[in-house]
């Protein structure tokens, strides 16, 4: 049999993707001195609250010996791990260590998506998807590496500081992006392993428009998905839904709770716009 596994870049829970057919490793945040397995011992809207106290939060990745440990779970099936994009984390490092600790050669493989959150968790339910009718280990894999190269990732923080700090905004643009009321937007770069700025608009609706001229020139429409991920800023994702679906009317759209790892990232308030080709 194959057995699909990933990690919390889906935003799954452990709980969730067992009954979805899959396994996550959850990757970890630390904040106020604790330590929370994402979306398991803490979920975005606790995490968000607990960031608005004044603590600032750290995010790694799932440690080799938990994913060694699910390896081991399935010592006689053929096992396909479709990691989050490597760079972003240390998740894809880890799940490809564990992989040589098992010493399972090829019957373990472990794939860099290149891409997380919603593009990520459409190619894992397609893959397990597949798994069930049958499909060879090959077979999905060569699904997943063509469909992970259409995905793309923009990103609008309603913090500049977590910019800053992250060393993607000089201190200058960052005070004067507050006090103007600047919206900037983040995309991945083409490799997928860090976040750069594309754009500087004034205000979140322009951020999107912006967003959504620069996904029409890819496009995107029938066919393809927009995932609208969020930290605990329903209202705001809504409003980008609306923007997005009256100018790219025939895409499939869907709205997610961000993991609190990606808010570490973004922090709170930020919503993150993806798609990738269905």
């Amino acid at each position: 049999m194959i057995k699909i596994v990933s990690d919390t870049s889906t935003l799954y829970s452990t709980t969730q993707a067992k009954e979805a057919g899959f396994r996550v490793s959850p990757l970890a945040v630390s904040i106020a001195g604790k330590s929370y397995k994402e979306f398991d011992e803490i979920n975005s809207e606790e995490f968000v609250s607990i960031i608005k106290e004044g603590h600032l939060p750290i995010s790694s990745q799932p440690s080799i010996g938990d994913v060694v440990a699910l390896y081991e779970e399935y010592p006689d099936d053929e096992i396909l791990n479709i990691s989050m994009a490597m760079g972003l984390s240390g998740t894809y490092q880890s799940a490809v260590s564990a992989a040589e600790l098992c010493g399972g050669g090829d019957r373990i493989q472990v794939i860099n998506t290149r891409t997380l959150c919603g593009p990520h968790r459409y190619l894992v339910e397609k893959a397990v998807e597949m798994a069930k009718n049958n499909r060879t280990l090959a077979e999905i894999r060569e699904f997943v590496e063509k469909k992970m190269d259409t995905a793309k990732s923009y990103l609008m923080p309603a913090d500049f500081d977590y910019l800053r700090r992250g060393g993607r905004l000089s201190p200058l643009v960052s005070h004067l992006g507050k006090v103007a009321g600047l919206a900037p937007a983040m995309t991945q770069t083409e490799d997928g392993t860090r976040l750069t700025v594309a754009s500087i608009k004034r205000g979140f609706p322009n951020a999107i428009k912006f967003v959504a001229s620069a996904l029409q020139d890819r496009g995107v429409g029938k066919g393809w998905l927009v995932s609208v991920s969020h930290a605990a800023a329903m209202e705001k994702a809504e409003q980008a839904v609306k923007i997005l679906r009256d100018l790219m009317p025939e895409a499939r759209y869907e709205i997610l709770p961000l993991s609190p790892a990606f808010i570490t990232q973004g922090g709170p308030g930020c919503v993150a716009v993806q798609v990738i080709e269905e």
